[in-house]
């Protein structure tokens, strides 16, 4: 079904909000008060967006390195984010995990893993605990290209499967494992090979750059694990337009050709979304203004708030080291 007006303006706000707050941490990276590591979405919003508008705040996502993204498309406190990034104890996970351990169980962001493919088999569980309490939640879980070389991620889903599990397993397929590209590690074009049958296994690949085919796939899936049908695997062919961490400047130059880059700009999905949106005379130039300016407040906020929030102090060592 066609998007309305309203829901298109609401999915281009997630997508330009994303890439404002990624622009503002890149802009500011290097001036050192983020001590902690930082992999930016940047080229890759659409798919957090479509993603994220099919769940409810009751539904679980799992995430990886790059999660702002999925963090804020979801529902997560952009202040407790931007102080978490500051290492400050008023972050979402108190300064103890920074960029790479984004939580925010309220709105389902169940937490994120740097273990490459780490949240495929913790989001795999969570699907199985919804469908052993008789819930009609889902569990989604995002990884890289990188992840898919994992033999984890075959075992989660042949197990997702067999127990015909609520999970969708989504592929943010950017080209890049870090500095090794897609083809030099799979010998097919499609990372996952279509060998499953459809009846226990929903499949597709598309272009992830698409934000209205990306919620439009994604509800599919969703509502197929809601019914109880069985787990999805959605591959988003997409590119990170920055490197695989940091900032710009710290991008280590040649494993990319510039061309390869400067091409993938010019399909940036935000960009390209805006430019539909206004030619469908769905956003106007007063939105739009007023929209940048509405984002520009909250991420000053956000950034201010982070900085002055209290550093964790030497009394917090022992907290959260045990479950209660």
């Amino acid at each position: 079904m066609p998007l309305n007006a309203d829901e298109q303006r609401q999915l281009f706000r997630t997508m330009l909000r994303i890439r404002r707050v990624q622009e503002r941490i890149e802009s500011e990276y290097m001036q050192d008060e983020m001590k902690t590591p930082v992999h930016l979405y940047i080229g890759q919003e659409a798919i957090a967006a479509g993603v994220c508008a099919c769940l409810r705040d009751d539904d679980a996502i799992n995430s990886n390195h790059r999660s702002h993204g999925h963090y804020l498309a979801k529902g997560g406190d952009l202040n407790a984010m931007m102080a978490e990034l500051f290492c400050k104890s008023t972050g979402c996970s108190k300064g103890y995990g920074g960029s790479m351990h984004l939580v925010d169980v309220a709105h389902g962001n169940m937490g994120t893993s740097a273990i490459v493919g780490g949240g495929i088999p913790i989001g795999t569980g969570q699907g199985l605990a919804f469908k052993m309490q008789g819930l009609d939640r889902v569990s989604v879980v995002f990884f890289g290209d990188g992840a898919a070389d994992e033999g984890t991620l075959y075992e989660s889903m042949n197990f997702a499967m067999l127990k015909r599990l609520p999970v969708v397993y989504v592929l943010e397929n950017n080209g890049w494992a870090v500095c090794s590209p897609t083809a030099t590690r799979h010998c097919a074009e499609n990372v996952f090979h279509k060998g499953a049958d459809p009846e226990l296994l929903f499949t597709a690949k598309i272009d992830g750059n698409d934000p209205e085919l990306v919620r439009e796939t994604m509800c599919k899936a969703v509502a197929r694990a809601r019914a109880g049908l069985g787990p999805s695997f959605v591959e988003c062919v997409t590119y990170r337009i920055l490197g695989h961490a940091g900032c710009l400047q710290q991008d280590p130059k040649g494993y990319r050709d510039a061309d390869e880059i400067a091409a993938w700009r010019e399909r940036c999905p935000v960009c390209t979304y805006q430019r539909k949106l206004q030619g469908q005379g769905v956003l106007s130039d007063s939105d739009l203004a007023g929209l940048e300016a509405d984002l520009a407040t909250e991420i000053d906020a956000a950034f201010a708030f982070a900085r002055q929030s209290p550093l964790p102090t030497a009394d917090d060592l022992h907290l959260n080291l045990f479950s209660e």
